[in-house]
Formats: structure tokens, C-alpha cells, sequence
């Protein structure tokens, strides 16, 4: 049974993710961690999950420094002090659900061999201490001025920018508006109270659930918009039109910011390529773009659901640090005409119902392998076929029994041609297996 994903532990509470679950994780980290910084996100079952991991930390012999609410990227800046970082949060999910995500030092999420050895851990039951060697709790109180110093050390102030925040009613609201006034910002927000029910719209920073923000951005005469999710790792923003820059478009001008080497998932698009000196790709997840941008030292990852790593500040996933980088941009240049003037390409996706993914995954790796040139071929995550004008993707849902089909190219003809290509080879393995 595998128990972690691509960004930690997560799932409905008291469903997965219950005390004793949290207790084993807690001593299965203590057992290596011995100095651990605590944070959570609003949501109101943080303090269940933390009290139980609590009792698993200290039994295993780890003292543990309480941060309370904050964001999860002041919690991974913070992690530095520590042998390892702890936040408790689901992210974007809805408020049913919470999670548990753990950071290195360098702020990066815990890579795929520790996560196997934190697995057997918890399944072998991790060995408590004796009684004398219970860890201590105590609390941490200058995570959010350290993390706030750390940004303005590399993006400084002075911007004169009118700023509409939208915070989701998350943990970024105790650190982004700070730091934006600091930054010489006038800052108007949006749902800036924490609460973990989400009252004012769903967590994750969707432009459907941001039609309040880019209303007030017109309406104020503001020069950015910005939104987080609830636990303030992403960010996206809307132009001085209120026009929505999603993770498509943020990507590309993040990259634009730090052209020599990037990294980025297999579903990103092109667009990279025109504008990057190198490319690598990597798995969907945060936690193989950070693995990829230390491996290859590159200066800068991303995703295009807003997930974005400036190794400049650390390896973690920093919607907050992408908020000031984006005042940064949009006081040099006019942002609407930075996305006006990017490379635009068509793209298609579809999913097919597959009861049996893994197996038709299986069939067709080994199937593109036998057919295309290595050189054309990621086989990360899923498969990318990278075309003369245009590449495929061809990857199994992680929550569906179905298997995506994204497509890419230079013109619409071209898109067909690839799309229907890749759509028929799926269709075809299914057949097969039936």
C-alpha cells in the first residue's frame, strides 16, 4: 500500500487520514528526525492531526518546534533550522481533506527513497523511545519575519504597485499582504480571514472561483491581481484588465525570467522550449521538479497548476515569493503585452475510460519503445512523444480508472493528426485487452 503521492500524504479525514495513521508518521519520522519545525494551514481539522502527530514525534524521541498556522512556504523556508519540516495541510483540496507534507533543509519536499523508507516505518512500527528520551515540544515564533526578510533580500522594494490579494481565506494572508506593503505595495485583499471551510470560494486558485478578484482589479484601477490556495504554495494572477494569467502563461513568464535551464513536468507546453536554453522534464509533481532542478542545477521549476520553485530562496514549492516576483515583473514591464507576445500553440485533451490502466500502460510503453526513436520518447510519466511539429502525452489519471490524451502543435492540422494518432494507439491497446 503506498500512502504517499506526489506532494505527501492527503486524504479525507478520519477516512485516511485518522490519529493513528498521523501518530505512525510522526514516529516513523522521529525515529531520523530529531529537530522538527510544526505548521498547519486554517483548516479546522489541523489540530487533531497535529496533536496526533505530536505524540508520534515526541515518542520517537524528536523535539518539536510548534509554528502554528502558516503558509507552506514559510513552514519549508523555516525547515533550514531544523532536521526536517512537518506542514499539515491538503493544499488546494476541498476542507474535508487534510494531508501531511515534509521538507528538507533546503526546502525541498521529502524525495521518493525517503518517502519509501518513511512507508516501511510506518508499517513496521517505528521503535519508541524510552521515557527519557521523550522529545519536548516548544514553540517557533520568527518563522513568518525570517521568510519575509528572505524575499526582500532578493527582490527588494520600493514598488509603487497597486496590488488586489485574494488569499483564499488560507495561511497566506498572515504572510503575502505583509510582505507586499513592505514591499511598497498598496494592498487591497480578498478574503484575507483565516478560515479552513473555505467560505468565500474553493481553495484552489481556478479562474472560475476568482471572478470576485479580477472584478476588483478593474474596478480599483489596480496594477496586478494575485491569488493563493489555501495553504499558500500556489500562486496565479490576473493582468492590470483583470485578465486572468493562468499556470500556462505564468510558466512562460517565470521562464522568460530565468531562460538558461528549466525544469518542468511532461504536461508542460512547448511554449518552454521557444523560450529556455534547456529544458528538462520530469514526473507531474512538485517533488520531481525540485529532484530535477538540483540534479541538473537549473534556476528555476514549475507546473502549470500554479506550483512554482525559485532555488534562489530554497527548493519548495513558494506561491508567496512567486507574488513578489511578480510585483518585481510588472513594475519593469507591462505583463498583458508579456502574454500577448508569447508563442501561442492549439492543444487538445481527452480521456478514455480504462478499467485495467496500468496494464494498457504497460502494452503501450513497450509498444512506443519498439516504434519511435529513444531521442522522441519521455517515458517519466506516461509517455511524451515529441513530433516534428507538435508531441503527445499519453498518461494514466492517478484518481480515475481512465488515461489522459493531451496534445500539442504548431497549427490545428498538425494537432489533429498527432491527437488522433496517440488516441488511436489507446483505443487499440484496450481492444487488445478486452
Amino acid at each position: 500500500m503506498r500512502l504517499f503521492g506526489s506532494s505527501g500524504i492527503r486524504g479525507i479525514v478520519n477516512e485516511k487520514i485518522t490519529p493513528e495513521l498521523c501518530q505512525k508518521i510522526g514516529r516513523a519520522v522521529g525515529v531520523e528526525y530529531k529537530n522538527v519545525v510544526l505548521g498547519s494551514d486554517p483548516r479546522p481539522t489541523a489540530d487533531m492531526v497535529s496533536a496526533a502527530l505530536i505524540s508520534g514525534l515526541t515518542s520517537s524521541g524528536a523535539n518539536v518546534k510548534r509554528a502554528d498556522m502558516i503558509p507552506t512556504p514559510t513552514l519549508a523556508h523555516s525547515a533550514k533550522d531544523f532536521d526536517c519540516g512537518v506542514m499539515i495541510t491538503a493544499s488546494h483540496n476541498p476542507e474535508e481533506y487534510n494531508g501531511i507534507k515534509l521538507f528538507n533543509p533546503d526546502g525541498s519536499s521529502f524525495n521518493t527513497e525517503q518517502m519509501i523508507k518513511i512507508e516501511k516505518r510506518i508499517f513496521s512500527h517505528a521503535k519508541l523511545s524510552s521515557w527519557k528520551g521523550v522529545g519536548r515540544v516548544s514553540e517557533h515564533e520568527d518563522a513568518v519575519e525570517k521568510h519575509i526578510s528572505s524575499i526582500l533580500e532578493c527582490v527588494g522594494e520600493g514598488y509603487e504597485q497597486k496590488v488586489v490579494l485574494d488569499c483564499a481565506n488560507g495561511a497566506g494572508c498572515s504572510v503575502t499582504p505583509y510582505l507586499l506593503k513592505r514591499m511598497g505595495c498598496e494592498v487591497i485583499t480578498l478574503n484575507a480571514q483565516p478560515d479552513g471551510n473555505f467560505p468565500a470560494h474553493p481553495s484552489e486558485p481556478k479562474k472560475d472561483n476568482l471572478t470576485d478578484l479580477s472584478t476588483l482589479v478593474k474596478r480599483t484601477g489596480a496594477d496586478l491581481g494575485i491569488a493563493h490556495d489555501g495553504d499558500g504554495d500556489r500562486a496565479v494572477a490576473f493582468d492590470h484588465q483583470g485578465n486572468f494569467m493562468g499556470g500556462d502563461e505564468l510558466l512562460a513568464l517565470f521562464t522568460k525570467t530565468y531562460p538558461r535551464a528549466v525544469a518542468v513536468p511532461v504536461n508542460s507546453s512547448m511554449v518552454i522550449d521557444e523560450i529556455a536554453e534547456k529544458v528538462f522534464r520530469t514526473k507531474v509533481g512538485d517533488v520531481f521538479v525540485s529532484e530535477k532542478l538540483k540534479e541538473k542545477d537549473a534556476d528555476f521549476g514549475g507546473e502549470p497548476s500554479g506550483t512554482w520553485i525559485f532555488p534562489e530562496i530554497n527548493y519548495g514549492p513558494d506561491g508567496i515569493y512567486a507574488a513578489a516576483l511578480l510585483v518585481k515583473m510588472n513594475s519593469e514591464k507591462d505583463l498583458k503585452k508579456e502574454v500577448e507576445g508569447l508563442p501561442s500553440f492549439p492543444r487538445k485533451k481527452e480521456a478514455v475510460p480504462v478499467e485495467n490502466k496500468s496494464e494498457v500502460m504497460d502494452d503501450l510503453i513497450s509498444l512506443y519503445e519498439n516504434t519511435y526513436p529513444s531521442k522522441n520518447l519521455n517515458l517519466a510519466d506516461g509517455i511524451r512523444l515529441e513530433e516534428e511539429r507538435g508531441w503527445s502525452l499519453i498518461r494514466a489519471s492517478g484518481t480515475e480508472p481512465k488515461i489522459r490524451i493531451t496534445a500539442e502543435a504548431e497549427s490545428k492540422e498538425a494537432l489533429e493528426t498527432i491527437f488522433e494518432k496517440a488516441k488511436k494507439q489507446v483505443k487499440n491497446c484496450v481492444e487488445e485487452k478486452r
